[in-house]
């Protein structure tokens, strides 16, 4: 009789476990798939962004090294797995990005004297002169880009 008692305890228990068991794994099945919602949505966004600054750069609404910038950014910061070596993918874009990426900006850049910003502005557009033929070819690319 005894015996019997254990065994319904023991089957009781491990029914409440596997229930229990059930729960969690469709807990975790749904948070996978918000995250993966998320992720989604956050790639479509930066894409977005990389397309509309494309196009602002070819409508010069945006200067060479503004975009540059911007693009660069976002496409470090797409969220995806084996993310491709953008550089050779873009190289006009990167190269521009990498000459003016030692520039100060914002309080740095308004604690440099007119002459020195000046001097920054000349070699900033001279980048952007040189980087200019490519950069336009690869504007073609970033305005239909996708992941």
């Amino acid at each position: 009789m005894i015996e019997i008692i254990f065994g319904l305890v023991g089957a009781l228990i491990i029914i409440v476990l596997g229930v229990y068991a059930g729960k969690l794994a469709f807990s975790l099945k749904q948070q996978n798939k918000r995250q993966q919602n998320a992720r989604n949505k956050r790639i479509e966004s930066i894409v977005q962004s990389i397309q509309t600054i494309a196009f602002a750069m070819q409508q010069q609404q945006c200067n060479y090294s503004e975009g540059a910038i911007r693009i660069c950014n976002l496409l470090k910061a797409l969220p995806i797995e084996n993310i491709p070596d953008y550089s050779l993918r873009f190289p006009a874009l990167h190269g521009l990005f990498k000459k003016i990426s030692e520039f100060p900006t914002h309080n740095a850049r308004s604690e440099l004297s007119k002459t020195e910003r000046r001097a920054q502005d000349k070699q900033r557009e001279q980048f952007e002169s040189e980087a200019e033929s490519g950069i336009q070819d690869e504007i073609e690319a970033l305005k239909s880009f996708s992941c």
